[in-house]
């Protein structure tokens, strides 16, 4: 029997269908794609996170569940009385937890569209489908059509990225709370851009049965720690819990967490920093006369129609990498952005003005 009868036989045929995501290579560009913070620690701060790691016992397995941490998480997501917090190798492995974890209830997963791709891509992969409810004209919630889809389709997870990946639109918090209440199953409110929006809904956890809340770190400025949580009422996270791979978080994740928690003020000003970048740069997108579209994290949506394929060449032939969406209907024509340091992003401007 060859290789690809075996894999016939024995793979899901969702997982044969399904393609892997994608990452494209960047070494010796300046990357702009997939919005990370471009700011490291301060030296003198990173000489004492080195020290903090000197004596870590990487030949022992770490602390399965490091209480000393997720109160410090706790205390820097605000979360009320009575939630409790689950960590993830990123916010990804949380979500392919929630995921399987509804796996047997015969019921879709639910999400804007355009949204976050690993809502989709672990849905189907898992054997659920997914049911996406398109954005209006302007890339904002279609309150009315998602009721809709809520009622007709009943799904298990409503995922809201909030605000929203790629078109930075930050939904009215009044849709928000009437989604929850409409919602069947769970509602899953991910904030994985709250150090750009500075809102959350970590006041509103134990005051829905079924609102459940995703943080990261990674775009505060540790997305090579890899460290996602997961908020919500004890009970939830009790059998949630137990969806988790045993010793998840490393050593090395669990000591520089602490320590970036305890010098969180500097992470807060480089937000600072990029969310008036992300103004300078919008202004500028527009005097281009390219729609571009307002936002609360840190990138930009512009439309570039008929020239998304030129552009993104120009500039990654020029240096500099940035997002197209080749593999999505309504999104050929956009290209995004990420807000890098001042210098990176006057050089993608002056770059793109000279492609239009």
């Amino acid at each position: 029997m060859s290789s690809q009868s075996l894999m016939a036989a024995l793979l899901r045929p969702e997982l044969l269908a399904s393609k892997a995501y994608a990452v494209v290579p960047s070494t010796g560009l300046i990357k702009l794609d997939a919005m990370e913070n471009p700011y490291g620690l301060p030296e003198l701060l990173r000489q004492a996170w080195l020290e903090s790691l000197s004596d870590a016992p990487i030949n022992r397995y770490p602390d399965p569940h490091p209480e000393s941490l997720i109160a410090a998480l706790k205390r820097h997501i605000g979360l009320p009385a009575g939630i409790e917090l689950m960590l993830g190798n990123g916010s990804d492995e949380l979500i392919q937890i929630l995921v399987t974890a509804v796996a047997g209830a015969g019921r879709p997963i639910m999400a804007v569209d355009p949204s976050f791709v690993m809502y989709r891509l672990l849905a189907e992969q898992l054997g659920l489908p997914f049911v996406g409810v398109p954005l209006d004209a302007e890339f904002q919630l279609d309150l009315p059509a998602m009721l809709r889809a809520i009622a007709e389709h009943q799904p298990a997870i409503v995922f809201l990225d909030w605000p929203n990946n790629p078109s930075g639109s930050l939904f009215p918090e009044a849709d928000l709370a009437a989604i929850i209440q409409a919602a069947p199953g769970l509602v899953v409110v991910d904030e994985a851009y709250h150090a750009f929006s500075q809102t959350t809904f970590a006041g509103r956890l134990g005051q829905y049965p079924n609102l459940l809340l995703l943080r990261t770190l990674s775009k505060e400025g540790l997305a090579g720690l890899r460290l996602g949580m997961l908020a919500g009422p004890s009970a939830w996270i009790q059998e949630l819990d137990k969806l988790r791979l045993p010793y998840n978080i490393n050593i090395l994740t669990q000591r520089s967490a602490a320590f970036y928690l305890q010098h969180s003020t500097v992470l807060d000003e480089q937000a600072d920093i990029l969310r008036a970048e992300r103004d300078k740069m919008f202004r500028a997108i527009t005097t281009m006369r390219l729609p571009v579209w307002p936002s609360a994290a840190n990138f930009l949506l512009f439309h570039t129609p008929g020239k998304a394929a030129q552009v993104y060449s120009g500039l990654k032939n020029a240096g500099i990498l940035i997002k197209a969406f080749t593999g999505h209907p309504r999104l050929g024509d956009y290209l995004r952005v990420s807000v890098g340091k001042p210098a990176e992003n006057s050089r993608f401007l002056s770059v793109l003005e000279s492609l239009l």
